[in-house]
Order: C-alpha cells, then sequence, then structure tokens
C-alpha cells in the first residue's frame, strides 16, 4: 500500500510540476487558418514549420475548424509550407517570429497537383492579432551602437515607444533591494513605476 500511494504521490508531483507556468518564457507562436479559394476551411491539411538556421521541423494537420497551432517556438526565422491533396502546396518563408509573439498566417490554397507550389517570400513583420500584448525587440545592432551608460540593459526599456524613463522618484528613497536596478524609473502606458515588473533571462 505504502509503495503504491509513493508512486501515485511521484506521479502528481511530476503532473503539478510539468503544468507550473515559466514566467520566464522566451517562446512564440504561428497559428492560422488554412480556406480554399471559395472560403471553405480545409480539414486535415498538413502545416509544416520549419526553422533553416536550426534545421527545427515540425508537421500538424489542421483541425476540424480548419485551424493549425505551433506553440512553443523559440524566436527566429521561419519558414510554413501548406500541402493538401488536389491544391497547389503554398509556402511562406522568412516569417520572423519574436519573443513571447503570438503571430497569425492564414492560407488560400488554390486548386491544382501537389506537385505545383506557390512560394511567398515576406519581409513584413508578422503581427500579433491574437492578444492585446505589446512588445518592442531591440536588435543586436542597435545594442552596439547606442552609447549605454556602463552598459545597463534597462536603458533599452526606453526605446519602446509605450514607456517613460528617467523622472524623478517623487522624493521616495529608491534604495529597495535589486542593486542598481533599484534607481530606474519605468513607467510603462502609463502606469505607475510601482505596477512595473520585469523579469531577466
Amino acid at each position: 500500500m505504502g509503495t503504491r500511494f509513493h508512486g501515485f504521490f511521484l506521479l502528481l508531483l511530476g503532473a503539478l510540476v510539468v503544468a507550473t507556468p515559466s514566467y520566464g518564457q522566451t517562446f512564440g507562436q504561428i497559428t492560422g487558418l488554412i480556406t480554399d479559394t471559395t472560403g471553405g476551411v480545409m480539414v486535415g491539411a498538413a502545416v509544416t514549420v520549419t526553422n533553416p538556421q536550426t534545421n527545427f521541423t515540425r508537421t500538424e494537420n489542421t483541425s476540424g475548424s480548419g485551424l493549425y497551432s505551433f506553440p512553443n517556438l523559440l524566436p527566429g526565422i521561419y519558414d510554413v509550407k501548406v500541402e493538401a491533396r488536389g491544391f497547389q502546396s503554398v509556402i511562406r518563408s522568412g516569417l520572423e517570429l519574436q519573443v513571447q509573439q503570438i503571430a497569425r498566417v492564414d492560407f488560400q490554397l488554390q486548386v491544382g497537383g501537389v506537385a505545383e507550389a506557390i512560394e511567398v517570400n515576406t519581409g513584413a513583420p508578422l503581427l500579433n492579432t491574437e492578444d492585446a500584448a505589446v512588445g518592442t525587440v531591440i536588435e543586436n545592432q542597435r545594442i552596439v551602437d547606442l552609447p549605454l551608460n556602463g552598459r545597463n540593459f534597462l536603458q533599452l526599456v526606453g526605446l519602446s515607444s509605450n514607456v517613460s524613463t528617467g523622472f524623478g522618484n517623487g522624493g521616495q528613497s529608491s534604495s529597495r533591494l535589486g542593486g542598481d536596478r533599484a534607481t530606474q524609473q519605468i513607467s510603462i502606458s502609463g502606469n505607475r513605476r510601482e505596477w512595473t515588473n520585469f523579469t531577466l533571462d
């Protein structure tokens, strides 16, 4: 009895660990809808996402609603290919996925042979239409070129359009825990600085 209970407890503990959210997540997601030229949803179409830089590949089939989803993707450049019997395959290449971005990429398939492929090279950034999150990615070249005082990474936060930095602390003590980070005054979307929280991965 004790051994069975011990085994059940370990199984339950393992399930809880897997279900615990990671607050420092850096993953993104690519999702979308597959339809034909009449607007009908494509059920069971094969969708493949590939990162040519890492040779990562994953394939899923669209659901009964014609939807597909690839969660937990590392930020990077991806190619998405859609194939269905009796339709031309479509490839969208050069899709840049950012940190915590949920990018929607819809496809419309045309009647034809699977061997016929339509390739679309995209240079435009992916739009996040799945939630209201706003994010800014600072490119490596800007980090190298900008004159950061003491190489403080928090100065880069001020480059986002909805962030205000460098204002006074209203006479409050800036001796909170956190070293030099405690002296940083950051307001996001007009909120009080006390409501600002950040994680460093």
